[in-house]
């Protein structure tokens, strides 16, 4: 898995042959969420405290 960072407890990671539109994916604990680059779409569920962690 290509880590792009990790934080608080947070994994984010992209993959480098994975499916379009461009996305990466985060995990906290048993929670995964995909969350699309362009428009901000979100995939999966997280807590809203590491969702805001993502996303800021």
């Amino acid at each position: 898995m290509p880590e792009l960072s990790r934080f608080l407890g947070i994994v984010v990671y992209m993959l480098y042959d994975d499916h379009k539109p461009p996305h990466f994916h985060a995990e906290y604990g048993e929670y995964k969420i995909s969350v699309e680059i362009e428009s901000g779409v979100v995939e999966g569920r997280f807590p809203r405290r590491a969702l805001r962690a993502v996303l800021e």
